[in-house]
């Protein structure tokens, strides 16, 4: 057994260099045995701080064990080991490398204990998820995948210069609490930020996500965002501002959720309304709401995977996850519908579902500190995130109107991999304690009483029959094959019109530097035929007594300076 010494996320990452060495099932099981292998590994580990490093005379800390970060470790390996299996089917052995790659980089962030260490992980996780959008091979996801490196780079760059600036500041760079006294803290701040889709700097995740692979959107859903939602937990927890954000993250997606078409981009505008959710937790900063965020995001990782690989299936089997397009999948893919609806479940907190026992961790704390305004504003973002992803996903690609797409069910590795998390999904809210001793924080709260019970189902049963009213009289917005606007349009359209008419000062700038450059080659041709040319004067045949002449005038010259 390895040490505490070995960094787990090395499992990953180092073993993801041998699969292009394996294929057949020799090169499944040893996808399937890496995860299982770093699982067992932190299985093993006990709080502190292991495999220390000495570098420019500051200490990295490449293993910082404790609860938190423990919590999102069991997660992270978990969610790999789900995900291979979704992905058996998959023969790129690009894709295999890098989402092994990239959960290994997202879950070594999790234990840096520094920010030299997080700053490299964390750009490494930009890098390999990239490529998961790139591997779908086409000009949409090309281009997708570059927009998105470029604002991961951006907020890397973002943690770098933060981190400097924080280290001149303090002396130190260690990860723990950062807090917003110094400029370098708001420049780290704003770099988790970036990564967990603050609203304004969110339209990467809609952009990017949907244009993943089937299999490499799922990867992406589980790691990025909550490495961000992680990393604000450690370092600025109880950060007011955070409460303000998080209550807006989760409302404002509700209404593009309702309105697109492509429920691949519907399920990334609901991630972002649940990361809303942990980020008013750590805004709050108490321990049962840091607890509520920690829970949220393990529940969030597994419901939202399970409707991503839901709607992977769809799309690896229909070639399509438009809602104009869909309808009537039930009857060729009933295991796929079925599990999807466990995932619509879990994630509109239905009571017995993960999301129920999740979320209200994060209810009782926003109330408990008396946060009235934020608490109905959850209230309503949990009305409409049963709208649009616990009815919009599963009625709109399964039980609208019959499309006539008629396909085979799911592959059997696919549906194994749905058929676990649902069990998971479904094993968390019979029994929330298994997850509640996961915590950073010892906890004792009971989600089954009568008021939540009440209250969630009283929720849940309105915003259903507002949906029934909508569609019986077709107030409801029709599924069209269009593209909705978001805040991106403002730097993108704008943007563009910048960089051309940028390229285009450039290229006559250039031009204009080439014609002087010209113009100047002819001058200085004309100078030395001037001079140097058969009748210039450089040219002509100088006699021995001008020569000495000459000489003797410069000799005195010199004698006359060198003097004075």
């Amino acid at each position: 057994m390895m040490s505490a010494e070995f960094p787990t996320a090395l499992i990953l990452i180092l073993g993801a260099l041998g699969v292009p060495l394996l294929s057949g099932r020799v090169r499944s099981a040893y996808l399937l045995a890496l995860p299982t292998l770093a699982f067992a590994h932190l299985l093993t580990l006990s709080t502190g701080e292991y495999s220390q490093l000495e570098f420019l005379g500051n200490t990295l800390i490449v293993m910082r064990v404790d609860r938190l970060s423990l919590a999102f470790g069991y997660i992270f390996t978990i969610a790999a080991l789900l995900n291979v299996i979704y992905s058996f089917h998959v023969e790129d052995t690009v894709q295999h490398v890098a989402s092994l790659a990239y959960s290994g980089s997202a879950l070594g962030a999790v234990f840096a204990g520094d920010l030299m260490t997080l700053f490299i992980y964390w750009e490494l996780t930009a890098v390999t998820s990239a490529l998961l959008i790139w591997a779908r091979r086409t000009e949409r996801s090309e281009r997708a995948a570059m927009r998105y490196l470029v604002v991961q780079f951006g907020s890397g760059m973002l943690l770098m210069a933060g981190a400097v600036m924080h280290l001149q500041a303090t002396g130190s760079i260690r990860f723990d609490l950062l807090g917003l006294d110094t400029a370098g803290g708001w420049l780290i701040f704003l770099a988790f930020g970036v990564k967990c889709a603050f609203p304004l700097l969110h339209n990467w995740l809609q952009d990017a996500y949907p244009e993943a692979t089937e299999t490499g959107t799922v990867w992406l859903s589980a790691y990025t965002t909550k490495l961000a939602v992680y990393a604000l937990a450690r370092g600025y927890p109880g950060t007011e501002i955070l409460i303000w954000i998080g209550a807006l993250m989760t409302a404002f997606p509700i209404f593009y959720a309702v309105i697109e078409n492509d429920l691949r981009r519907v399920l990334a505008y609901s991630l972002n309304n649940q990361l809303g959710f942990m980020v008013v937790g750590i805004g709050v900063g108490t321990e049962l709401a840091l607890n509520g965020t920690v829970a949220h995001a393990f529940s969030h990782i597994l419901y939202k995977a399970l409707l991503f690989m839901s709607m992977g299936a769809v799309l690896f089997r229909a070639g399509t996850v438009n809602g104009s397009q869909l309808g009537g999948l039930y009857k060729s893919m009933p295991w796929t519908a079925g599990f999807c609806m466990v995932g619509a479940a879990s994630i509109s907190a239905f009571p017995l579902f993960s999301g129920f026992v999740s979320k209200a961790l994060i209810l009782s704390a926003v109330a408990a500190e008396g946060h009235l305004v934020t608490w109905l504003v959850l209230l309503f973002a949990s009305a409409g995130v049963f709208h649009h992803s616990g009815i919009k996903i599963p009625f709109f690609a399964f039980f609208a109107h019959d499309s006539g797409i008629r396909c085979a069910e799911a592959p059997r590795n696919m549906l194994i991999a749905m058929g676990l998390t649902a069990a998971l999904c479904i094993g968390i809210g019979v029994y929330p304690q298994a997850l509640y001793s996961l915590l950073p924080h010892a906890i004792s709260f009971a989600p089954y009483t009568a008021a939540h019970v009440v209250a969630q189902l009283q929720l849940l049963l309105f915003s259903a029959l507002a949906f029934a009213v909508l569609m019986r009289t077709g107030v409801y917005p029709p599924e069209l094959r269009a593209v909705n606007l978001d805040a991106d349009w403002f730097y993108r359209r704008p943007g563009r019109v910048l960089v051309r008419a940028c390229a285009a000062g450039l290229s006559r700038s250039l031009l204009a530097l080439g014609a002087a450059a010209q113009d100047g080659r002819v001058q200085l041709l004309h100078w030395i035929l001037r001079w140097h040319g058969p009748e210039g004067p450089l040219a002509r045949t100088i006699t021995t007594g001008t020569m000495a002449l000459w000489i003797s005038a410069l000799l005195a010259a010199y004698l006359v300076l060198y003097y004075l």
